[in-house]
């Protein structure tokens, strides 16, 4: 590689870590340096992406943790669930393509959009005294996002900001520590089944990783301290949904 693609991937991936830590879909960004820049191979991409995923929901969390925003006490059964399904989606990873899957998730993206926008409201509010989450329906709901998280990271935290948000009832800061975590436990379980099957690049992993967990990390400081942090979130998680439809459609 010579000296731009570097620039790129450190740049990118920095960018890709903020955009994770208070949004979602910022492996769409180090997919395509992964792929279009460095030119790996889309399954090796998808494996190498988890490198720097890990290191930047590690160093979010344990921002969030310093600015005493970590707080698990009602996580534990969500955390659980997800990382049920995160295990059987990693496996299935790492002999099927995801290319298939573009066209459902091209189309989830805009009910996600219209989700987003409708009474804006419910995704500023602040953490409500949470009920006993119903196992039935937490159960089904948070393995298949742990599954589709496995699978490939692209887009999972926006649907699992749409879940704990709309579903749990949490702020979207807290939503994002919760994220954090919850990120951070999957990736290392894909990361443990994408090594057995050698598809990681470490060099390049590595590469990515120093970007992404910059970003990551100061991004969660940024959100842990600054009062209107719930509002640039939900900003930032439009932005991010309305690239990913343009991305998805070919018009970006």
């Amino acid at each position: 590689m010579d000296w731009s693609a570097y620039v790129i991937a450190i740049a990118g991936s920095a960018i890709a870590g903020a955009i994770n830590t208070l949004a979602g879909n910022g492996s769409a960004i180090t997919l395509t340096i992964l792929t279009e820049v460095l030119g790996l191979p889309p399954t090796l991409a998808n494996g190498t992406n988890r490198v720097g995923v890990f290191t930047q929901s590690a160093a979010s969390t344990f921002a969030f943790y310093r600015n005493g925003r970590l707080d698990l006490s009602h996580s534990k059964i969500y955390i659980a669930f997800t990382l049920i399904g995160a295990v059987a989606g990693a496996l299935l990873a790492t002999v099927v393509s995801n290319d298939q899957f573009r066209g459902v998730f091209r189309f989830l993206m805009v009910f996600m959009l219209l989700v987003t926008l409708v009474k804006p409201s419910r995704w500023l509010r602040e953490t409500e005294a949470p009920a006993k989450p119903n196992p039935w329906i937490a159960g089904p709901l948070f393995i298949g996002l742990g599954f589709y998280g496995g699978f490939i990271q692209m887009g999972m935290g926006i649907f699992f900001l749409a879940a704990t948000v709309l579903g749990a009832r949490f702020s979207l800061i807290d939503a994002n520590v919760m994220k954090s975590v919850i990120v951070c436990f999957l990736t290392l379980i894909a990361i443990i089944i994408f090594q057995w099957r050698g598809l990681i690049d470490w060099k390049i992993g590595g590469l990515m990783a120093i970007g992404q967990t910059i970003g990551g990390y100061y991004t969660a400081r940024f959100a842990s301290r600054y009062p209107k942090a719930n509002l640039w979130a939900y900003r930032l998680l439009i932005v991010m949904i309305i690239i990913a439809i343009l991305m998805l459609f070919d018009l970006f």
